[in-house]
């Protein structure tokens, strides 16, 4: 019989992975004494409360004193996650502004930069305002570079393995552009970059309209057009990261119909084209007939496309986002109805609650994730510099 032979390494290991399971643990809920952890974890309460004291000198962990309001015996310490371990970053590089905001390890967002930047702006320009966005955050948080984790960056377009939007992109030059080899000259953290619509989605299932659904398909409805889709609770991104992207298909009409609102017949003269569906959404409430069939006839070219992916999908929710979500008043209603001509089943459809904020907070969402799979899976040193 050959004795198995338990090495320094082999115990060092195990030692990581019970660690990393009272992380697991504690990660994202509230404080728990040593012996509630024990009974979480499966593990001894003489081994939980060793491994918790190394935790908490490593940073990972810190103590939460009793409050002095038990009068029975001595109460037990809490612990909790240190979210403040470690932060992310998530940046939304769109047409209009830059959007950045830098987050602890729970999602808790310290610090926030929105910037404009001019529609036309070319490649350099765009990324020295996601720069300047960045370092924003940094200064207002108090951190260096090299104390962020993971940083996601939102990009209209499909994004392909590379990082880059290599197959359409509405921003001038952005398609010789990578934005993870731009950061990685300052950052040495993980880099990805992400579609917006895609982070849109992610958001919303993380902190809004979408919290209770595992399958959605997320509506971009603004000027643009767009979808992002998530199926039993993963992100679905296709071979080529071109997933959603129905709208390049021109039988579905997403391409031409905002045309419905900015040619309203009743549209004053003068009014820009970034004005226009504003001006026409509030003529429609105000009883307008011709801006009424203006949004009926955009709300029918939207439903198109989004038939196709409920017919293919048969998703639990539709989450309305984008700048036209801000009128989900009057397209809600119709969109179901719409759909009810075409669809099998007619799935939920809510507005977004999150607002142009919904694709950074993606970004957050997505460098979290990314931190976690390091975390978890391969596990990480302790914090260099603990923070409270």
């Amino acid at each position: 019989m050959t004795e198995q032979v338990t090495t320094a390494t082999d115990v060092n290991r195990m030692r990581e992975l019970n660690a990393l399971s009272i992380v697991r643990v504690l990660r994202g809920n509230p404080p728990s004494t040593v012996t509630e952890l024990a009974a979480r974890t499966g593990l001894s309460r003489p081994g939980t409360d060793v491994i918790v004291q190394g935790l908490v000198a490593d940073g990972w962990l810190t103590v939460v004193e009793p409050d002095g309001s038990s009068i029975v015996g001595r109460p037990a310490r809490r612990y909790r996650f240190n979210a403040g371990t470690g932060h992310v970053v998530g940046v939304d590089v769109g047409a209009h502004k830059v959007l950045a905001m830098l987050s602890d390890l729970d999602g808790t967002v310290a610090a926030t930069s929105r910037l404009p930047v001019d529609p036309g702006a070319g490649p350099a320009e765009r990324l020295a305002v996601a720069d300047a966005a960045v370092d924003e955050c940094l200064a207002a948080a108090g951190l260096r570079p090299d104390e962020i984790w993971a940083i996601t960056v939102g990009v209209t377009g499909p994004v392909d393995a590379g990082g880059r939007t290599a197959l359409f992109t509405p921003l001038p030059g952005w398609e010789s552009v990578s934005p993870a080899e731009h950061l990685a000259t300052r950052f040495s953290c993980p880099v990805q970059v992400e579609n917006d619509c895609k982070l849109a989605a992610l958001a919303e299932r993380w902190q809004g309209a979408a919290r209770d659904a595992d399958d959605i398909v997320y509506l971009l409805a603004g000027m643009r057009t767009g979808a992002g889709l998530i199926i039993d609770g993963t992100l679905r991104r296709g071979y080529g990261g071109a997933a959603g992207e129905i709208g390049a298909l021109r039988a579905v009409r997403w391409l031409t119909a905002p045309s419905h609102l900015e040619s309203c017949p009743s549209l004053p003269a003068g009014i820009g084209t970034d004005d226009a569906a504003a001006w026409v959404f509030n003529a429609a409430r105000s009883g307008d007939k011709a801006a009424k069939t203006a949004v009926r006839r955009y709300t029918r070219d939207l439903a198109v496309g989004t038939a196709a992916l409920v017919l293919t999908l048969d998703p639990q929710l539709v989450v309305l986002g984008g700048g036209f979500s801000r009128s989900a008043d009057l397209i809600l209603d119709q969109l179901a109805r719409e759909l009810g001509r075409t669809c099998l089943r007619v799935p939920e459809i809510r507005a977004s609650t999150l607002g142009a904020e919904s694709v950074a907070l993606g970004a957050l969402r997505l460098a979290l994730d990314e931190v976690d799979a390091r975390l978890f899976e391969a596990g990480l040193p302790a914090p260099a510099a603990p923070r409270a």
